[in-house]
């Protein structure tokens, strides 16, 4: 499948962010996931040519992936946010107009942010690499995190607490429930979905915005973080207000609020 996107688009770059996916020696990026509907796990193989993007997987798969890397928005009124705001435009064209990259679902987001509770982002990501490798399904020699199902049959695993498996039981149940899928909590009020999130045991209000925010990828939204805010004040000096500031940034405010969060969280 090709798929031309709307806006500027650089995959290697995009890849360079959240972890990113592993690249192939054919110069393909290997993602590797439970797909929605969980009838199945697949894997989807992305290149860019040019100005085409171009997906190899089963359909629902690959527009699961789009997802994730925020393709399926149009961004061809994002420059024009860089153009209203000075700040954002210098870090739009240091980081190549980056979107946000997101958790190939809501379910997997939701999982990450139990298992990784109390531990480091590092360790997070490599505890969820070994529960692939072990009880996931395996894509072409690519591991894809177990589905909701296995998942729901996993009982114990080493290094996780037997509460976080009662936790990640309910988030299996969730989403084979229907409603943590990406379209359904994209449909929601952001206050009805990020209420709905919090009846899930262990996600309180941060987790619930980052399963929102980050396996949703809601757009033109923003989260009054004192990641996000310390950004603000590192970009804009101490007297900068948010609210005032996303108002400049619609109908992009989420995507400025994660480029904000890309240059200045580490520094």
């Amino acid at each position: 499948m090709e798929m031309k996107p709307r806006g500027p688009f650089d995959l290697a770059n995009q890849n360079r962010y959240f972890g990113g996916w592993l690249v192939r020696r054919d110069e393909q990026l290997a993602m590797a996931f439970p797909v929605e509907g969980w009838r199945e796990s697949a894997l989807v193989l992305v290149r860019q040519e040019g100005s085409e993007v171009l997906f190899d997987g089963p359909p629902r798969a690959v527009q699961q992936a789009a997802e994730a890397l925020s393709l399926d928005e149009d961004g061809t009124g994002w420059p024009d946010v860089g153009k209203r705001d000075p700040v954002i435009g210098e870090l739009q064209k240091k980081h190549h107009y980056l979107r946000p990259v997101l958790f190939h679902s809501p379910y997997e987001a939701a999982a990450a942010f139990i298992l990784g509770h109390r531990i480091s982002i590092k360790q997070r990501r490599n505890l969820m690499e070994r529960m692939a490798r072990a009880v996931g399904v395996d894509c072409d020699g690519y591991p894809a995190f177990p589905d909701p199902r296995k998942l729901l049959a996993l009982n114990e695993f080493p290094g996780v607490p037997a509460l976080k498996i009662e936790r990640l039981h309910k988030v299996a149940e969730a989403a084979l429930e229907g409603w943590l899928d990406r379209a359904v909590l994209r449909s929601l009020p952001e206050a009805e979905a990020l209420a709905r999130l919090q009846s899930l045991p262990g996600v309180g209000p941060f987790f619930a915005s980052g399963i929102l925010y980050r396996g949703a990828g809601l757009v033109d939204c923003t989260v009054e973080n004192p990641a996000t805010l310390d950004a603000i004040a590192q970009a804009y000096g101490p007297g900068a207000r948010l609210k005032e500031l996303s108002e400049i940034w619609r109908p992009y405010r989420m995507w400025a609020t994660v480029l904000l969060n890309v240059e200045y969280r580490s520094s």
